[in-house]
């Protein structure tokens, strides 16, 4: 590792367990958006990665929605967060086991009210519980379709039917967001090189009517951002 690598793990080592403290304890919707947004957009001004968005008019003023995304870096959810952050929208991320238990990011993303998903779990109903219940108080729901981050060639992995549950149980209309720059080559610039101005481009498509089983999620997905 370089030196500037050391010091941007140190530092957001650092940043990640000062607001994972922060989320700590009881906090209204609103605060705990507005303290995830800070760490969001403290992070990110530090790594010199400005988020530039198309399509948010598409957004409803404090609408509730399932939000869909694409994933190929770990500071994804940092940039939908910043994108989605003028629309009072207080959305809680799906968050496997692993990250609940990571050195890294246990502490914050256990605090910052993620909903638990145990794919060990023997059965599912606790966690569609989980969800419904959030739903119910006014949270919209933010997940990453495709499970896991994508490390392949291709611009979208297989999504996992779960999301297109979620949002059918909970009656969610769906808002497709699409990281249309590799999120994982910037981050890597910018970490390895130091470079400054670096951008990540983030576009909004049409709504998706959770009732419509016309298609499937990721074609329903790909259609908003002609990816077919």
């Amino acid at each position: 590792m370089t030196l500037n690598q050391i010091k941007q793990a140190i530092y957001a080592l650092y940043l990640t367990n000062k607001f994972g403290i922060k989320l700590k304890g009881d906090h209204t919707p609103d605060d705990m958006t507005r303290i995830r947004l800070e760490y969001a957009e403290t992070l990110l001004s530090r790594l010199n990665i400005s988020v530039e968005v198309e399509g948010i008019e598409k957004v409803n003023q404090g609408g509730q929605y399932l939000i869909v995304s694409n994933h190929r870096s770990i500071i994804d959810p940092l940039i939908v967060e910043i994108a989605l952050k003028h629309k009072g929208i207080n959305s809680l991320w799906i968050a496997k086991k692993e990250l609940y238990n990571s050195f890294f990011f246990g502490m914050f993303t256990r605090n910052a009210g993620t909903v638990l998903l145990d794919r060990e779990s023997s059965t599912m109903s606790s966690f569609f519980t989980d969800i419904k219940n959030k739903v119910s108080n006014g949270y919209s729901i933010s997940v990453f379709a495709e499970g896991t981050r994508n490390k392949s060639d291709e611009t979208l992995t297989e999504f996992k039917e779960g999301a297109q549950i979620i949002a059918m149980k909970n009656r969610l209309p769906i808002l497709p967001v699409f990281i249309k720059t590799n999120a994982n080559e910037v981050l890597g610039e910018s970490v390895k090189n130091n470079t400054k101005d670096l951008k990540i481009i983030i576009n909004i498509g049409d709504m998706i009517d959770y009732k419509d089983r016309s298609k499937t999620l990721q074609d329903s997905y790909k259609s908003r951002f002609n990816l077919l």
